[in-house]
């Protein structure tokens, strides 16, 4: 008799008279022997991996038809197969057995299918973690990123791959020639295309297997653009935007209006996920120091506090920015406060921040000769500035907070302890002149 099975809602006629199927399925063989019902004529395998696509395949390679096997198709048909039970056991040579051995031999000795895979796993969840897909691509993924790569097969594409990969055996992949200089940054656009979960792991075997620190925390803010689009908005324009937005109700711009017109539990799916993406890269930026610029942390804590980022990984984030803090600038620090009825700019933030600083001041004085990340590493971050050569962090910081206080003593909210609390954070040898405090007082007192 016929018998349809139905997967993804689409039906797949398949004869049970000459048993392919049945004899390679375990699964299908079970429901068809040992469900007892002589009249049975559908299958119904909604919750199989990969859909149709991949049961279609599934069901060429039991009659016999050829089946190009490719980084598109793989990991779909490599879930499948364990999904439909198609196992050594039942008959040599079945499909668990050949799409294991193409991704161990081939998958994974590629980087450009390791990325295609690995970015195929997304809609395989919980299949493609347990069956260790995504453990293999990312430890892959993460050996060719540290490994020179003139001695791997190479290929950089610099763009999103595409969603209709062509056949591994296709694949240009060349090694670089000895003349060609590879780029320390090859390899961020590539794994930047992966969903955070994903990139998350890559990160983390990249970190284990000894890559720089500045490469790590570039590769991270390379994500974050692309990911978190109004993170890039800052200085004048993002200041200029919050003064014409200080009455408005949708104080905070663009991404305030994301959050604004939310549903029930406060959070739009949209910024739901963008919550997500900043939690998940602020739990993997490198612990030295100047893995990022400053200036970079605090526009992640500008969106972080407005996406309202669990409290311990804002601490966390916050503690960054105060150990270096003297390489951020004024527009920097202006953050808006977006609790109605306080001030216009986050007051006790930066007060948190010059804490933080004056901790790490104490704990580990910073040496004289010591360079920022803006000083070594100026083309990741060209708004940051270099700071004069020989100049106290201290003394930077006592600047900074001066310009900081002239702008927000124009606030009305602003209250004289606030005011004064800041001003004295800071000790006396901190200044070497103390003008700015003075025009800051003068500006608070008109």
């Amino acid at each position: 008799f016929l018998c349809y099975c139905v997967a993804a809602n689409r039906e797949i006629c398949i004869t049970t008279k000459q048993y392919p199927l049945i004899s390679r399925s375990g699964r299908i063989n079970r429901l068809i022997y040992e469900g007892r019902d002589a009249e049975l004529g559908r299958i119904d395998l909604e919750d199989l991996p990969g859909g149709a696509n991949a049961f279609e395949l599934a069901a060429k390679f039991c009659y016999g038809i050829a089946v190009d096997l490719t980084a598109g198709n793989i990991s779909g048909l490599r879930c499948a197969a364990e999904y439909l039970e198609m196992t050594e056991d039942l008959e040599e040579g079945n499909l668990i057995f050949k799409t294991e051995a193409f991704l161990s031999y081939v998958v994974l000795s590629s980087w450009r299918d390791s990325i295609i895979v690995l970015k195929s796993c997304e809609q395989l969840s919980p299949w493609a973690e347990n069956l260790q897909i995504v453990r293999r691509c990312s430890e892959s993924i993460a050996w060719k990123a540290c490994a020179n790569p003139k001695g791997i097969k190479w290929a950089y594409t610099g763009k999103s791959s595409k969603s209709s990969s062509p056949r591994w055996s296709e694949m240009k992949e060349t090694s670089p020639s000895r003349s060609q200089l590879v780029p320390p940054d090859w390899w961020f656009e590539d794994v930047s295309i992966l969903r955070i979960d994903h990139f998350v792991r890559v990160i983390t075997a990249i970190k284990v297997k000894g890559m720089r620190f500045e490469l790590i925390g570039a590769s991270i803010m390379h994500y974050a653009s692309k990911w978190l689009p109004n993170l890039g908005k800052e200085g004048a324009t993002a200041v200029a935007a919050e003064e014409d937005n200080r009455d408005s109700p949708w104080k905070g711009g663009p991404l305030h209006m994301i959050v604004a017109g939310s549903t029930e539990d406060g959070m739009t799916g949209q910024a739901r996920e963008q919550r997500m993406i900043v939690e998940s890269l602020i739990s993997i930026f490198p612990q030295q120091k100047d893995s990022v610029p400053c200036s970079f942390l605090l526009r992640l804590l500008r969106m972080a506090n407005l996406l309202k980022v669990a409290p311990a990984l804002v601490t966390e984030l916050e503690k960054r920015v105060g150990m270096q803090f003297e390489q951020a600038s004024l527009s920097d620090l202006l953050i808006p406060c977006y609790n109605k009825g306080e001030t216009v700019y986050d007051v006790d933030l930066v007060q948190r921040l010059l804490e933080h600083f004056l901790v790490q001041e104490h704990t580990e004085p910073s040496s004289p000769n010591s360079q920022s990340f803006s000083e070594k590493h100026v083309g990741y971050e060209g708004a940051l500035m270099a700071h004069p050569a020989g100049s106290s962090a201290k003394m930077r910081v006592a600047r900074l907070v001066d310009s900081y206080l002239t702008e927000v003593s124009r606030d009305k909210n602003l209250s004289l302890t606030k005011f004064q609390v800041l001003a004295e954070a800071l000790p006396e040898s901190a200044r070497s002149c103390d003008d700015g405090l003075y025009r800051a007082i003068d500006s608070y007192l008109k």
